[in-house]
């Protein structure tokens, strides 16, 4: 009751208003062992782990847990606030795949169609062989292929000869969507679509395929069809001048030093010293990427991860239909390509326990993996240690937020034991 108590104080002052939030005894949760997430993130700040983390948890509909902890930056001891803003990063990627599916729905074009087809500069692509050997691809890449990450399009963060090409492109220095469109199709793929899995620029594709068939900017889609109907107000890809002292600075784990440092401040006049825009300079953006741009509060994206679990509704708005969210949260990957999120099919006992969806991770087996859970539970992280996980079977629904680079630490499980444990009645 006192955590409920404390967060009913602190709505009027933060306007979270939008989420209904309830004692975790209401929705088959311990009061007392739901505070096992609050211990978790104390110990991680206590430890030197992570500057400040902000969690919530959501049981059918209700937040049953929402506080921060921490300071805003391992240089910066300001005590974190709950609205204030971090880098999602790949967490952007759920928003613009269910963007995309939102004019599917629309009839504007068929998952199998080849997005050269909207996007003709994607025509006629190569294969990389060896670092000098390049041979034309079979297969054309289609919109299923983005979706699901089997393009053969890549990051450029491998030894993979393809992966060499990337490092030379400079694809996040592109001056607009045409001209990263641009760089891409001088680029060669990995392998040929459809044939295996591999982690990669597609959502940025995919964000730059909304902007060809809707005729605006990425920017202003997401704000007319998902960040304003479901009032998501501290959602973007510039940080808006007036809310630049609530952007939070950002950190890297080194390993060789095993020490964290500060690579972005966060602040405004820190930022013209940023080379580049993309995923770098958040007030001066040259091109919204669709795998990695945003910026978001935990209370924003819990409205967005909400709305999923209620099948593409929130508060008396839909953006999507349920069952395209149903659609979108089944394994898509055949059973010859797996994925566990980068790589192709990596030698890892585990992998049959993974697959991936539409925009989603998805579980097929909590037990292979050995981290309590459920199966079917969908969800995705952002490089800065970003999480959401939505549970259909417990309907849980759990964002988690950090800004560490490179973490060395198993958060992310920890949390989800903290979560789980808390259950008093289960639904499994």
């Amino acid at each position: 009751m006192k955590l409920l108590i404390k967060i009913l104080i602190l709505l009027p002052f933060f306007n979270f208003s939008q989420l209904n939030f309830v004692d975790p005894e209401s929705q088959g949760m311990s009061k007392d062992r739901v505070q096992m997430i609050s211990d978790l993130s104390k110990r991680y700040v206590d430890d030197g782990m992570v500057a400040n983390i902000t969690t919530m948890v959501n049981r059918n509909g209700k937040i049953v847990y929402f506080e921060s902890f921490g300071k805003r930056g391992f240089d910066d001891n300001k005590e974190i606030k709950k609205d204030d803003l971090y880098r999602i990063y790949s967490m952007t990627k759920p928003i613009v795949s269910v963007a995309i599916m939102q004019l599917y729905e629309k009839g504007k074009f068929h998952l199998n169609n080849p997005v050269e087809k909207f996007i003709p500069e994607l025509k006629n692509l190569k294969i990389a062989i060896t670092k000098d050997s390049l041979i034309d691809a079979k297969n054309k890449i289609t919109i299923k292929h983005l979706l699901t990450h089997t393009s053969g399009l890549s990051y450029g963060w491998s030894r993979h000869p393809a992966d060499s090409y990337y490092r030379k492109a400079g694809l996040f220095n592109s001056k607009s969507s045409d001209d990263f469109i641009d760089r891409v199709s001088k680029l060669p793929l990995r392998f040929e679509p459809g044939t295996k899995y591999n982690y990669s620029i597609s959502t940025d594709i995919l964000g730059i395929l909304v902007e060809r068939i809707s005729g605006l900017s990425l920017s202003d889609y997401l704000n007319k069809n998902i960040f304003d109907p479901l009032g998501m107000v501290d959602t973007f890809f510039e940080v808006p001048r007036n809310k630049a002292k609530r952007f939070l600075p950002n950190h890297t784990y080194n390993r060789s030093t095993n020490q964290i440092n500060t690579i972005d401040s966060g602040k405004y006049e820190d930022s013209e010293k940023i080379e580049g825009s993309t995923m770098r300079n958040y007030y001066d953006v040259n091109m919204y990427s669709g795998g990695g741009g945003l910026v978001s509060t935990a209370y924003d994206y819990m409205i967005f991860a909400e709305c999923l679990r209620n099948g593409g509704e929130f508060n008396g708005k839909r953006i999507i239909g349920s069952k395209t969210i149903k659609y979108m949260t089944k394994g898509h990957l055949p059973s010859t390509i797996q994925g566990i999120g980068r790589g192709e099919s990596p030698n890892d006992p585990s992998i049959a326990a993974r697959t991936f969806g539409l925009g989603f991770g998805i579980i097929n087996s909590p037990e292979t993996l050995g981290v309590i859970g459920s199966k079917g539970i969908y969800s995705w992280g952002g490089a800065a240690g970003t999480i959401f996980w939505i549970d259909p079977e417990e309907e849980i629904v759990v964002v988690s937020m950090i800004q560490l680079m490179q973490s060395p630490w198993n958060l992310r499980n920890d949390l989800k034991v903290a979560t789980y444990q808390a259950i008093v009645d289960t639904y499994e």
